[in-house]
């Protein structure tokens, strides 16, 4: 099962607009995908949340488009920051990029964005959001949002 980044806001609210916060505090983020032998590639990615939409926006012909072409599963985390402090906690999501063909979709995304012309734009699915974080400086506390379940939080000490 997999949602769109409004049908995630609209069930959690709060976690949210905490991810969108932590993907707004820097521009660079981390991606995964899959190459053509099955092993990860990590590659840096801007992110885009517009119009209820998480936007993955890409190079013509990179890498990471291309895997996502051949194999459309994903995981992307926020950007940590300097230091250790992670303030908002540690943001990962995963899921499926599907290529957005449509020229008025692409138009539409390049007007509000500004891409480098040309560019691959990727529509997310998700599967997962999981935030990490520390709460009174003794427990770790884990969030885990799947479309269709209720949030798990999981503390420990």
């Amino acid at each position: 099962m997999t949602a769109n980044w409004a049908t995630f806001t609209a069930a959690e609210p709060d976690l949210a607009r905490i991810a969108e916060e932590r993907f707004g505090a820097f521009t660079h983020h981390v991606l995964a995908t899959l190459r053509k032998d099955g092993s990860p590639r990590t590659t840096g990615l801007e992110v885009r949340f517009l119009n209820g939409e998480l936007w993955l926006g890409m190079m013509p012909d990179s890498l990471k488009a291309l895997d996502l072409r051949r194999d459309p599963r994903f995981a992307l985390q926020a950007n940590p920051g300097e230091g250790q402090s992670m303030g908002g906690g540690d943001v990962r999501i995963a899921g499926r990029a599907i290529e957005v063909e449509d020229p008025g979709t692409k138009a539409a995304y390049g007007e509000e964005v500004e891409p480098p012309e040309p560019f691959h734009l990727f529509r997310t699915e998700l599967t997962e959001v999981v935030r990490t974080y520390i709460e009174d400086d003794k427990y770790l506390v884990v969030q885990i949002w799947q479309p269709g379940r209720p949030l798990r939080t999981i503390k420990r000490t």
